[in-house]
């Protein structure tokens, strides 16, 4: 006979393994299917985890080269050792996969290694990878399968010469010349990654700008900073084949709207476009359930879909394509299906560029204000004039705060800088309670720290920053 459980969860990632642990607290008898021998998904095993170890490492080495002489510190014979660098990248996803599971046995989640394949509504299919399959009944079934890389037309990813991110993380040397072709998170990051080490890189972009989607002036601020530490961009170009020959790529680039092509030779080659949803194998077509145009698992604003019983969360569903708005989700899902008032505000859920200067950003864009005739105000103070960001000897950057311009409520907030990361967080903060500018204003902050910047900015929105 079939197993029985009050939820199952397909996909162990971000947003699978958070709603299974609050499931179980919740006192639900919970089932977490993954493919995968570790848990996490794509965001601790080829993901986010990874590629922040990798850039901690890289920009340690990088300020050791080029900016503890600032601060005194002198000395000779700096190297990298590449294995090592993998190696504690390794450890730490490795280290996190297993806290993962402690977490799923002390609150008795049972987890099943598989693919998982919805029979039916309540009722799914585990096959493992001996090809043994067991079957479940639930009375709510969770799709948290996440996404996977879109695959770039001419472009044959094969993770030796031609990656995708996951290749990325572990080139066996620092190449001499690494392409990227996106200018978006994913691209930046892992491109800086290689930079710091010593590649020269060159970014490729359909677009006139990189980060799509990002507030504008940050973008500019980061893409100054990118090119100053020896980025070259190729923007409003496309790339239109690759070939791989003998130990690099050749590459064929035209502009992106048409004119004489150009070629590119590089060592290796990062595709890095953006993401599609992964829904392979669970039997969507046969049960009915609703996708739009571009795969994305249709849902209602509880995350049901078309078919009774059957819900899907995190990157499945579209939208911002987090690790932590998957997180969200799973549990806010969770809660409700358990009687209690789950809920994921998603103008607040911040996103992070973990280059060199971070980016932070949270809510609205000022070109989205404008485009949807929002009256503002606008807050800068730049890092230039923080005591705090002296003391680092990292300067570089602003805090910017975009208020409406009749109630002084924060509509967005976008940070380009030191530790930006951390700093955004409380603004989402403030934003969630519904603040204004002039709460964070006048919100004591202690000297000298980074937060001041922010504090500044939103004084700023009103005409009486003190230090600039």
């Amino acid at each position: 006979m079939a197993e029985t459980y009050d939820v199952i969860i397909i996909g162990g990632g971000p947003g699978g393994y958070p709603a299974a642990i609050r499931g179980a607290q919740l006192g639900l008898k919970v089932a977490c299917i993954e493919r995968r021998r570790r848990l996490g998904g794509t965001c601790l095993n080829i993901g986010c985890i990874p590629s922040k170890a990798l850039l901690e490492s890289s920009e340690r080495f990088h300020a050791a080269s080029s900016e503890f002489a600032v601060h005194g510190v002198e000395f000779d014979g700096l190297r990298v050792n590449l294995p090592r660098l993998l190696a504690h990248k390794d450890d730490v996803v490795a280290g996190l996969g297993n806290g993962i599971d402690f977490l799923f046995k002390k609150h008795g989640v049972t987890r099943l290694q598989g693919s998982g394949r919805i029979a039916a509504p309540g009722r799914v299919e585990v096959t493992d990878d001996a090809g043994h399959t067991q079957e479940l009944s639930g009375r709510w079934i969770i799709i948290a399968t996440g996404s996977d890389s879109t695959p770039l037309r001419g472009v044959e990813v094969d993770e030796d010469r031609i990656v995708s991110s996951t290749g990325a993380l572990s080139f066996p040397e620092v190449p001499a010349h690494l392409v990227v072709i996106g200018a978006g998170y994913v691209g930046l990051e892992l491109g800086s990654v290689w930079r710091r080490l010593g590649a020269r890189v060159t970014v490729v972009e359909y677009l006139d700008r990189i980060t799509p989607g990002m507030d504008v002036e940050a973008a500019t601020v980061l893409h100054k900073a990118l090119k100053s530490q020896g980025f070259e961009f190729r923007l409003s170009q496309k790339v239109v084949g690759a070939a791989v020959n003998g130990d690099g790529v050749e590459l064929l680039i035209e502009p992106a709207n048409g004119g004489a092509q150009d070629r590119i030779h590089a060592d290796r080659v990062l595709v890095s476009i953006g993401r599609r949803p992964f829904t392979e194998g669970l039997n969507l077509e046969q049960l009915g359930v609703e996708r739009d145009a571009k795969g994305f698992i249709k849902v209602d604003d509880h995350w049901r879909t078309n078919v009774e019983g059957i819900y899907a969360i995190g990157d499945v569903i579209g939208g911002a394509m987090l690790a932590h708005k998957a997180s969200e989700e799973g549990v806010a899902l969770i809660e409700q299906l358990a009687g209690l008032p789950g809920h994921v505000n998603y103008g607040t859920i911040p996103a992070v560029i973990y280059t060199a200067p971070e980016v932070g950003s949270v809510g609205q864009t000022e070109e989205q204000l404008k485009a949807a005739g929002i009256p503002y105000k606008v807050g800068r103070f730049p890092f230039s004039a923080s005591a705090r960001a002296r003391a680092k000897a990292q300067t570089y950057g602003l805090a910017k705060v975009l208020a409406h311009a009749e109630t002084d409520r924060i509509l967005g907030v976008h940070i380009v800088g030191p530790e930006a990361g951390s700093l955004i967080h409380e603004a989402v903060v403030a934003m969630e309670f519904s603040g204004s500018a002039d709460d964070v204003a006048r919100s004591c902050h202690a000297h000298p720290t980074l937060p001041e910047a922010l504090k500044e900015a939103a004084m700023a929105v009103n005409g009486w920053a003190l230090h600039i």
